[in-house]
């Protein structure tokens, strides 16, 4: 399952995982040219097909790539639209995530399941650095009001440690957060909380997007405290630029489509 889970990062459609290293095998790639003039939604049952030229999409696994609501539809449609003389699998996240769900997901929930809550397990917001103060500050001004969050909404309680050193959490408190994940466990929606958990590294964030508890941007900058303050002092180099813009649009992707899942 983590095998398919990854398909949206280093799997089938894309050549390598690294975003810069993927555009330069690209540059010698020979993509699969535009073969449809448009790109369509149509009504099926229990939902929206995606159509090129009037004919059904399908998945790799060959399944019909069908949506529960046209807005979603309509985001892959879009994204077909878009591509020109070739079609790049890499400029279509929605597209990639919804395949994930569809033959990957949809056959084992509870694996996915289990995934995110191994992330809450030892999530990104517990691990507070000790210095320099201003980090810390940075760290509690992003991090503390999703902490309380979860604390009165979910009724959790997260314990909290300061370096990298593992500290346990309550058996209690992923359990309650199992039997919230429980209840969103329709593929296209747990697939998309599944990459926005593992892109950021905090199934807690994920949960407060899902929630509405907390925008996109919001959700990206508190990921990114840390490596911002390191930015900021150090600076970044061209790689490491891309990989962030990359990973930004698979996670804009995400809630994309569950928004989308919502109208």
């Amino acid at each position: 399952m983590r095998d398919i889970l990854n398909d949206l990062e280093a799997g089938k459609y894309l050549s390598h995982p690294d975003p810069v290293r993927r555009a330069q095998i690209q540059m010698k790639t020979h993509l699969p040219k535009r073969f449809y003039k448009a790109a369509s939604v149509a009504p099926v049952d229990n939902g929206f097909a995606v159509h090129l030229d009037g004919k059904p999409v399908r998945t790799p696994s060959k399944a019909l790539l069908a949506l529960p609501t046209e807005a979603a539809a309509v985001l892959v449609a879009d994204e077909f639209a878009a591509q020109s003389e070739t079609i790049d699998p890499v400029t279509m996240p929605v597209m990639r995530l919804v395949n994930t769900a569809i033959d990957g997901v949809a056959s084992d929930p509870q694996a996915v399941l289990e995934d995110i809550l191994r992330f809450a397990s030892s999530d990104l917001l517990c691990y507070r650095a000790d210095a320099p103060q201003g980090l810390v500050e940075r760290q509690s001004q992003h991090w503390d009001p999703v902490i309380n969050w979860v604390r009165g909404t979910l009724g959790v309680r997260f314990n909290l440690a300061e370096g990298i050193i593992h500290v346990e959490q309550p058996r209690e408190t992923i359990a309650v957060l199992g039997s919230h994940l429980a209840q969103r466990t329709e593929p296209l929606r747990l697939a998309a909380i599944h990459v926005m958990t593992s892109l950021t590294g905090s199934a807690l964030l994920a949960l407060a997007v899902d929630f509405g508890e907390l925008d996109a941007d919001p959700a990206w900058a508190a990921a990114h405290v840390d490596e911002d303050w390191q930015i900021e002092h150090w600076g970044q180099d061209a790689e490491a630029v891309a990989r962030r813009a990359a990973r930004k649009r698979d996670m804009m992707a995400a809630v994309g489509l569950l928004e989308a899942l919502k109208r």
